[in-house]
């Protein structure tokens, strides 16, 4: 297979198969990637970045791809969203009320992953398992279903008082994630916070918070030849060209024989791509 194109970059898409089959979207182009594992891939900066949101050209980007008007005016760009809990559209200041009518005030899902260890996240119903595999977690199980986004915030602070809501990438792309239990840990995490759990459902209502059951882990493979003994973070602010073997994909991540790119944080850079 041989490419040459050029176009901004854009997150990965994927497909939960066996292993996850992944496409990069460059500019008007989809190019399938696991179709160049143990290839040898270039990827070259142009200096050009442009906007994900608006499209204008901008000098640096902010929060993974957009210029600073539209960090500053988007509600996908707030404070809120990395910590949901702090959520205002009740209060009437939402940057975007209509915006949050589709995103926020729909039906999301708390779970469990197990990405570099236990983990607690959330995410829109619509977004499992994209969500997961973006984290690059190789086991999921749902936990919960409520009403907004709001809502599901509140259940990951209470649960971020026993476990972790974060992913360690490094050790998530070196490939040493052991297998868990998470039913037993679900089992006992309710056990541990059924008092808070149902004082949030006292608040909202018992179908709002609803707890999930009969609900089984699912495994995620991904397609990598070689996981890298150090982690190697690679960085287009820093080399506009990068080259090497590609080893494999994880989460939003490739995995060269010369180090890792997250492609999402540089979201609106044009590359060229050639394999």
């Amino acid at each position: 297979m041989s490419v040459n194109t050029t176009g901004n970059l854009q997150k990965m898409k994927a497909r939960l198969e066996s292993p996850v089959s992944y496409s990069l979207p460059l500019g008007d182009t989809m190019v399938p990637l696991n179709a160049l594992i143990n290839k040898k891939i270039s990827l070259t900066f142009s200096g050009k970045i442009n906007c994900v949101y608006c499209g204008r050209e901008t000098n640096k980007s902010f929060n993974q791809g957009y210029c600073y008007p539209c960090f500053q005016k988007l509600a996908q760009c707030d404070s809120c969203i990395v910590s949901p809990e702090k959520c205002h559209y009740e209060s009437g200041t939402c940057r975007e009320p209509l915006w949050a009518d589709e995103f926020c005030m729909q039906d999301h899902i708390v779970y469990l992953a197990n990405s570099s260890g236990i983990k607690i996240g959330i995410t829109r119903a619509s977004q499992i398992p994209t969500r997961w595999v973006d984290q690059g977690a190789v086991q999921a199980l749902p936990v919960f279903r409520v009403r907004n986004r709001q809502q599901s915030g509140f259940l990951e602070l209470l649960f971020k008082q026993h476990i972790s809501d974060k992913t360690n990438w490094r050790a998530m792309l070196k490939g040493e994630t052991e297998n868990l239990d998470l039913e037993q840990h679900r089992q006992h995490l309710l056990a541990e916070c059924s008092e808070e759990i149902q004082a949030l459902q006292d608040r909202f209502g018992i179908h709002a918070i609803s707890i999930l059951t009969g609900m089984k882990s699912i495994s995620i493979d991904y397609p990598v030849e070689s996981y890298p003994a150090t982690v190697t973070s690679l960085n287009f602010d820093k080399e506009t060209k990068i080259e090497g073997k590609l080893e494999g994909i994880k989460g939003q991540y490739l995995i060269l024989d010369c180090g890792v790119l997250n492609v999402r944080k540089f979201g609106g850079y044009e590359v060229n791509l050639q394999a």
